[in-house]
């Protein structure tokens, strides 16, 4: 359980004692970099993201976006481990796994906007408005990610993942777990639950990057941080997405 200081291995505060430290020489991690750099992977998500959506737009086929929203979310879960076991990697696979996950969610996403015509801009500004709402009342110090704070949102992402994989591991024998997949009101509570979750995960990025800087890390954990932080935007956008598609669904 304490691997998930934060909500994912990613951004375990951890990864401080770790990572190899330079002389006072050497250029460090700041905050104003990390954002830079989450600035460029969010842009290398919604151009790889573009490949897809339009190519769904102009076949309304799922079937030919089917194998990239698959292969891609495979693949970047792949790479995810590599950058996680060895975090020196962080700058140069961080841009390989924002692009497989912008293919995997451009496909989707646009199946999606065909489905429910507008609700891809509506996740999208939810995203970003709990992202930078929490940002400002992090800032103003309002919420602080204190320990019983990030062993909350730990436990509770953890019990979702290994709910998540359940489902999954039940759809390979016939069954499925209820509430992630269906828009009754349990479905959506559910939903709205895990949109909490993935929220609050975004104060415990943002205590992470600060306590980098603070602690003079290396200059590569920039990169690290802001795929850290990629990763709990991706899934706050899908869990959004997941219960948007829910609320419209459901008679």
């Amino acid at each position: 359980m304490a691997l998930y200081k934060s909500k994912n291995p990613a951004l375990s505060t951890k990864v401080f004692t770790k990572v190899k430290r330079i002389d006072e020489s050497s250029e460090v991690m700041t905050i104003n970099g990390t954002v830079n750099k989450a600035t460029f992977l969010g842009l290398i998500v919604l151009a790889s993201s573009l490949i897809t959506w339009n190519l769904y737009l102009e076949s309304q086929d799922f079937l030919l976006v089917k194998p990239y929203v698959i292969g891609g979310s495979i693949a970047a879960f792949v790479v995810a481990l590599v950058i996680i076991f060895k975090n020196t990697t962080a700058p140069y696979l961080s841009p390989v796994y924002c692009g497989l996950e912008g293919l995997a969610l451009g496909g989707l996403s646009a199946f999606m906007e065909a489905k429910f015509p507008g609700i891809v801009l509506q996740s999208v500004i939810l995203t970003f408005g709990i992202l930078f709402s929490l940002l400002a009342i992090y800032r103003l110090g309002i919420i602080k990610a204190t320990e019983n704070f990030k062993l909350i949102v730990a436990s509770s992402t953890a019990g979702i993942a290994i709910y998540y994989i359940a489902s999954l591991a039940g759809g390979f024998f016939g069954f499925e777990l209820p509430y992630i997949h269906d828009n009754s009101t349990g479905g959506i509570i559910f939903s709205l639950f895990v949109v909490v979750i993935a929220s609050l995960n975004l104060v415990v990025d943002f205590d992470f990057i600060e306590k980098g800087a603070e602690s003079k890390s290396p200059k590569y954990m920039e990169w690290y941080a802001a795929f850290g932080l990629m990763i709990t935007i991706i899934w706050l956008y899908l869990e959004i997405l997941r219960l948007l598609a829910k609320s419209r669904s459901k008679k």
